[in-house]
């Protein structure tokens, strides 16, 4: 279903959505024991929701397809993503509330570091605190590049984000290929343009990485950077007017708040911890009809590659499903953006599990939330744009196609 029918189908009601995106959230089957995170985990909460719930597996992009999280959650959210695209350094940018303006260039970064031979040893410098982050930005904001501005601002954690701008809006191009060759144990790439009218600005982030390598190379940790998502901000249709809804957002990262803020939805305070995140929901309940509440210790553990972390992540996302289901939101789904399997330490391509919950559901044959058994699911295996479809239905938001 594309935007323009949900945008004419759509129906007003009084009716509550909540959406719960565990991040990373599907697996693959340990060697040693023959079962995913999922199906690892003791997670008696998620499995009873399951059990009188319908479920599924949702494919992010396309079959085969390994997604970004920028991709994977404009798919939840109903935008096609092969349609509709978003680069990773314009969500980033508007997630830490940096004023990008049109003809502005921006990348999502990562502190990373490097071995004698400038190889990439640890893609995330140890996830060097935010505020060691800040200090090393404030070094490389001093780099200067002819004929552009440029800001080097911190995220969180090894992350920040490079803008670069200049006087001409059309000086600049975002059709750079990425620096971060997402691997260990190799150099990052140089800066490529995909295109004759990007070159001027693939030499200019090259420049600005040569500069940024000399200021770092004294450093044990965080001696290199990485750059990647180049883009510049996208007019993307808003969520709330399409839809019909009043839309909130509560994410702890900025790239998440920066998606949900490019189609209208309005970020809320989500404080310190996911339980925090919950107790925000709970205050704002009246003053919205969707809620999108983004959970990430899972896939930063899957990244990690370490699967006994993953598994206690989704152990804590557990124990908060009772006070999501308190709530009584007429449509409570779980969902995952992506599978990040801690035996790839990465994204990866595998349908995700998927369970929705509403008093007109189907029980299905799924009897707990995890890979096989959601395989098992009456949804069977689908686009994952086509859950707000499904939201919107069940929560009695959707008209009648045709006479």
């Amino acid at each position: 279903m594309d935007l323009d029918l949900l945008r004419e189908l759509a129906a007003p009601n009084d009716t509550k959505i909540v959406l719960a995106v565990i991040d990373g959230l599907g697996g693959l089957p340990h060697p040693a024991t023959g079962r995913s995170e999922l199906e690892t985990a003791d997670t008696p909460h998620l499995d009873r929701l399951a059990a009188e719930s319908s479920c599924g597996l949702t494919i992010p992009v396309s079959i085969g397809v390994t997604p970004g999280s920028g991709p994977g959650h404009l798919a939840l959210f109903g935008y096609d993503p092969l349609t509709y695209k978003v680069g990773r350094g314009v969500l980033e940018s508007l997630g830490i509330d940096f004023d990008l303006q049109p003809g502005d260039v921006a990348a999502r970064g990562n502190f990373c570091t490097l071995d004698a031979e400038d190889k990439i040893v640890d893609r995330r410098a140890g996830r060097i605190p935010t505020d060691e982050s800040a200090e090393i930005c404030k070094q490389l904001a001093q780099i200067e590049l002819p004929g552009v501005d440029l800001f080097v601002e911190p995220v969180r954690d090894y992350r920040f984000v490079l803008v670069l701008r200049a006087s001409d809006r059309k000086k600049l191009s975002d059709q750079v290929r990425d620096t971060d060759p997402q691997k260990e144990g190799v150099k990052p790439l140089s800066a490529k343009a995909k295109g004759p009218g990007a070159r001027s600005t693939a030499t200019l982030v090259n420049a600005f990485v040569d500069q940024a390598r000399e200021l770092l190379k004294g450093r044990e940790t965080a001696n290199g950077i990485t750059l990647r998502g180049f883009a510049q901000q996208p007019d993307l249709p808003n969520m709330s007017e399409v839809l019909g809804l009043r839309a909130a957002a509560i994410a702890m990262y900025p790239m998440y708040r920066g998606l949900a803020k490019l189609i209208g939805m309005t970020i809320l305070d989500a404080g310190e911890s996911f339980l925090d995140g919950v107790e925000s929901l709970k205050t704002h309940w009246d003053d919205f009809d969707f809620f999108f509440i983004h959970y990430k210790p899972a896939d930063a553990a899957g990244e990690d590659g370490d699967f006994h972390a993953k598994v206690t992540s989704l152990e804590a996302f557990d124990k908060s499903v009772p006070d999501l289901r308190a709530l009584g939101a007429d449509v409570l789904m779980i969902a995952g953006d992506h599978s990040t399997p801690a035996g790839l330490a990465a994204h990866s391509w595998h349908p995700v599990p998927f369970v929705l919950s509403a008093a007109n559901t189907r029980p299905d044959d799924a009897r707990n939330f995890d890979e096989r058994s959601c395989q098992r699911g009456s949804l069977g295996t689908f686009p994952a744009s086509e859950v707000m479809p499904l939201a919107m239905a069940h929560a009695g938001r959707l008209a009648k196609y045709g006479a």
